[in-house]
């Protein structure tokens, strides 16, 4: 029977666990850039032991091939191109395993009006797909978005006024829940 024999002891890679630790470690930073708590996670799944994953996490960010100040940083920048809120990239850095204080700095290395002016862009674009829609319901709309994409509320307020008006509707609307 195929499944009976007990497997063969060899010396090659595969039997040594800080070498199938990693090649998976590895494997997965060739995709895209990864938190050590990402790779922990991933390695954590793959059944590694802690101690392995500790010994090759440690050795890969001695390397410089892990270092969440970097990964936060470029997270950050990446995360303005797809227009999301400090808050809701600080959100996603926790959730892939980065030290909130290692986050915050990368954080405040953004430029302090970046929240503003990525709701803007964003709601500029919006609002030109909503220019069927009653003046009334497009605020809401346009709010809800903005709202949705994590900015503070009075981000949301203030660029929706801002960019309502330039579309010549700012009279029409009354945005009390919002101020």
């Amino acid at each position: 029977m195929r499944g009976s024999e007990p497997p063969e002891e060899d010396d090659s890679p595969a039997a040594d666990p800080i070498a199938v630790a990693r090649e998976i470690a590895l494997r997965q930073l060739t995709v895209r850039a990864r938190s050590r708590g990402e790779l922990a996670k991933t390695l954590a799944r793959k059944q590694v032991p802690d101690e392995v994953s500790t010994i090759v996490l440690d050795r890969l960010t001695e390397v410089g091939l892990i270092d969440d100040a970097i990964f936060a940083r470029d997270w950050l920048a990446a995360g303005e191109r797809r227009q999301r809120s400090r808050r809701v990239l600080l959100a996603e850095l926790a959730e892939k395993g980065v030290d909130r204080e290692v986050a915050e700095e990368a954080a405040a290395e953004l430029d302090g009006e970046r929240d503003y002016q990525v709701a803007r862009a964003y709601a500029e674009r919006k609002a030109a797909g909503l220019a069927r829609v009653e003046s009334q319901a497009r605020y809401r709309r346009l709010a809800g978005a903005l709202a949705r994409r994590g900015f503070p509320a009075s981000v949301v307020a203030q660029v929706t006024r801002e960019v309502l008006a330039e579309l010549g509707e700012a009279e029409d609307v009354q945005p009390t829940e919002w101020d």
